[in-house]
């Protein structure tokens, strides 16, 4: 039996979290696998029920999971709370204290979706990138930060300060899941950063240099991350991984999620060590404005599962039967309204999520 962490955050969480378990549980019957779901609050739901975003009893339920699935945290509705109470403190926390630090976003257009992205089809068809993105160290967690006061041109003005700080030992770990993971793709890592300003980016190129000896079939490359900006919305089949730090991949994996039609349709991997559990979760945010209406795509916490399936698990070939549901799904014309256009079928959260439990397979 496998013991799966279900972290219950904020906005649509419940229902994409619901889609991509029933989706789960049609894979663990095909495949005679056996789940047992542990069910945590987290973010603003955990800050309703304890008065923290980030209860204790929901780090140790995860710590003792095999893996963790995560739907999204999240409301406006807690914008006036002290910084230290706010839900999304709970996601860099849950982060921090499983030392996931190596976030993989698939960023792969479904041809049944080339309509749906705002880029040309020629430009966008066949785009296959895997973003490896640094998440536990970068300005997100780096220390001293802070507003503070001080004395200017004789006006005592507000400082807002955040320090971006990597060592080589957190820079050498991540350029080696990128390598590798590149070992399994097209062998082409590229590494987005801002060495032509930042001493942090100059470290970063010199290790990441260092670690590529380690993998000679592998080619290296490197781009500022302003014109990997601008290559990925008009080249972005020159990519195969591209390797970055904390707050780049969080910019550029959000960009890229355009190229597909929308977020709800980009899963993530975060990855450990492998001392502790590796978590999974749809790429996009909470959405409280669309919450309980049962329209939103739970296409990228199905794919969330379908990567916790290959990675956590090696279930390989049940991971792929998910992927192939939902292309199968696509591909019959069956759209939640974000990606809804003309002449398909329109259906809702949870009409979209049977129809891909009912083309659950063996392959």
């Amino acid at each position: 039996m496998k013991n799966i962490a279900v972290l219950e955050g904020d906005g649509i969480s419940d229902e994409v979290l619901s889609s991509a378990i029933k989706v789960l549980d049609s894979v663990s019957k095909t495949y005679n696998l056996d789940f047992k779901y542990n069910y945590y609050p987290i973010g603003g739901r955990a800050y309703e029920l304890s008065g923290v975003p980030l209860p204790d009893n929901t780090v140790q339920g995860a710590l003792e999971s095999d893996a963790v699935l995560l739907g999204a945290v999240g409301d406006w509705k807690y914008d006036s709370l002290e910084p230290h109470l706010r839900p999304e403190k709970a996601l860099l926390g849950i982060r921090k204290k499983l030392n996931l630090f190596a976030n993989l976003r698939p960023v792969k257009i479904f041809d049944e979706l080339l309509f749906s992205s705002p880029l040309k089809e020629e430009i966008a068809k066949n785009t296959d990138i895997m973003i490896v993105r640094e998440l536990t160290g970068d300005v997100y967690f780096g220390e001293p930060r802070g507003i503070t006061t001080e004395v200017i041109e004789g006006k005592k003005v507000r400082v807002g300060f955040n320090n971006m700080i990597y060592n080589e030992l957190e820079i050498e770990r991540i350029a080696h899941v990128a390598f590798k993971s590149a070992l399994k793709r097209r062998k082409k890592v590229c590494l987005v950063d801002k060495a032509n300003v930042l001493d942090v980016s100059r470290l970063f190129r010199e290790v990441t240099l260092e670690v590529s000896k380690q993998y000679k079939d592998v080619e290296l490359s490197f781009m500022y991350v302003d014109n990997c900006a601008m290559q990925l919305v008009s080249n972005p089949r020159q990519f195969d991984v591209i390797l970055t730090g904390n707050i780049f991949g969080d910019i550029l994996s959000d960009e890229a999620s355009t190229i597909c039609g929308s977020l709800g349709m980009l899963p993530s991997a975060s990855l450990s060590d492998s001392k502790t559990p590796f978590m999974y979760e749809p790429i996009h945010g909470s959405a409280p404005d669309i919450a309980g209406k049962n329209i939103v795509n739970p296409i990228a916490a199905i794919l969330s599962g379908a990567m916790m399936l290959e990675y956590s698990f090696n279930q390989t070939k049940a991971s792929q039967s998910i992927y192939n549901a939902v292309k199968e799904v696509l591909k019959e014309g069956y759209r939640t309204k974000d990606i809804y256009q003309q002449n398909d079928k329109l259906v809702s959260t949870t009409q979209i999520t049977d129809l891909i439990v009912n083309r659950i397979k063996v392959e």
